[in-house]
């Protein structure tokens, strides 16, 4: 990415942030101790954008001198998952590890070969959905059968197992901490 189309995105963010916020260039200038005429040069390319204007700009703005100037790419957006496999379990984590927002998300194909070593307790709760075949889902005393197109969500501080039924399933998932290290490949599930 050029200086020049970093520049553009910069420019492009600026204006639309002002913009979504409501202010006119008068209210933006006001509150970052900039000239309204300067801000519409920087927004409308007429003018370089100089750091220590950025810093307050940013600032006014609600955001970080980092989000502002972020190039873009695809990186940020596409996860190219590769899948970890061990017996009757194959897993694609779908989002980052340790993602700001504190969860895991996975795709989990199930076949009958897993072997969790029991039920299992942890902290948190889990949720899952079935994108294809049937869960047995064992809470406590219960056994559930979760379908294709259901989707389950239950604590996990009580007892739980989840394995195919009948058939290999696939479903979407979303752990907690304490649930992806339970439950993912390379992970020991807490006796």
């Amino acid at each position: 990415m050029t200086q020049d189309t970093i520049d553009e995105v910069v420019r492009q963010r600026i204006r639309s942030l002002r913009v979504a916020r409501g202010w006119t260039l008068d209210t933006l200038a006001a509150r970052c101790y900039l000239s309204a005429s300067t801000l519409s040069r920087i927004e409308t390319g007429h003018r370089r954008i100089a750091l220590d204007q950025l810093v307050p700009i940013a600032q006014a703005l609600g955001t970080t001198l980092d989000q502002l100037v972020e190039p873009e790419g695809d990186d940020d957006v596409v996860i190219r998952p590769e899948p970890e496999m061990r017996p009757g379990s194959t897993v694609w984590l779908l989002s980052r590890e340790r993602d700001r927002r504190g969860v895991t998300i996975a795709k989990m194909r199930i076949t009958a070969e897993r072997d969790e070593g029991g039920p299992g307790v942890h902290p948190g709760y889990e949720w899952f959905a079935v994108l294809s075949g049937t869960v047995r889902l064992t809470l406590g005393e219960r056994t559930i059968l979760v379908r294709e197109g259901q989707a389950a969500e239950f604590s996990t501080m009580t007892p739980h197992s989840i394995h195919a039924h009948e058939g290999p399933v696939e479903i979407l998932t979303i752990f907690d901490h304490d649930g992806e290290r339970a439950h993912l490949p390379g992970h020991q599930h807490p006796r």
